[in-house]
């Protein structure tokens, strides 16, 4: 199961968005297998087009995306954040991001980075300048807070989607249980009809029995086994109406349950 499928990603996307805005910082989402799964929010030139630009600068951006974890600073020399998305001890993406710098860069190591990844070092140094500085105590509480309210808002979306879910299981196994009720009452009719055919036998061979006299003692004692047994279809009668009627309670019971929760 992907993020996607059960989360409402307009509002994952609105909360990453506004987050950007306020704290100056960038942020993607990317889903187990790495692949963005959102928009690129505060994605700045120096990262997407400078140092991504390069096929060797590409490959060491790539490389810090996959083994990144909390916040680090990037081969570039930026800072950079991953925070893993959680749900039940299991890892369904992350959020990736950062793109600032802790304090005023030293333009000459930046330059030797630029040489290093084959970029142009005037321009990449001129991109730099547009990149957001940022203290290092902000880019952390930025980060974790981010981590914090998308990894609660994709726990309850989870949740909400499995009860909704587990609802609609309930709904279906309801409806089966009705299905084999009327199923039961109907058999249970017919064994009624059959009890009462026992009973009909049971007084014919009583009667006979009293006609014919000695020779009829067979058919007493046939007479006295079918009134046995029909005592004891009238008996597993009542006991299978008196399940019955507590299957039927119950599922009046989960009906009204599946209602509230809907």
């Amino acid at each position: 199961m992907k993020i996607q499928d059960f989360c409402n990603m307009k509002q994952f996307e609105s909360i990453m968005n506004n987050w950007a805005v306020a704290t100056g910082l960038a942020c993607v989402a990317v889903g187990a297998d790495g692949k963005y799964i959102s928009g690129q929010y505060n994605f700045t030139d120096f990262c997407m087009n400078k140092t991504r630009g390069t096929e060797k600068g590409r490959r060491r951006c790539e490389e810090c995306d996959a083994t990144g974890k909390g916040v680090y600073k990037c081969h570039a020399g930026l800072i950079d954040f991953a925070i893993d998305l959680v749900i039940e001890g299991k890892k369904f993406g992350a959020i990736i991001g950062g793109q600032v710098m802790p304090e005023d860069p030293d333009e000459k190591k930046f330059r030797q980075v630029a040489e290093e990844i084959g970029a142009d070092p005037d321009e990449y140094v001129e991109a730099l300048k547009k990149v957001n500085v940022r203290t290092e105590e902000s880019i952390n509480a930025s980060a974790e807070l981010l981590g914090q309210v998308l990894n609660n808002f994709i726990n309850s979306e989870y949740y909400r989607y499995k009860i909704n879910h587990q609802v609609s299981n309930l709904e279906e196994g309801i409806d089966k249980t009705n299905n084999l009720v009327r199923q039961i009452i109907t058999c249970t009719g017919t064994l009624q009809n059959l009890q009462k055919r026992q009973k009909i036998v049971a007084i014919n061979a009583s009667i006979e029995a009293a006609r014919v006299g000695e020779a009829g003692k067979g058919f007493a004692v046939v007479a006295e086994e079918v009134e046995k047994l029909s005592e004891s279809s009238s008996e597993a009668n009542k006991k299978i109406e008196k399940i019955i009627n507590e299957i039927k309670d119950t599922v009046e019971t989960l009906n009204v349950s599946s209602d509230i929760s809907n």
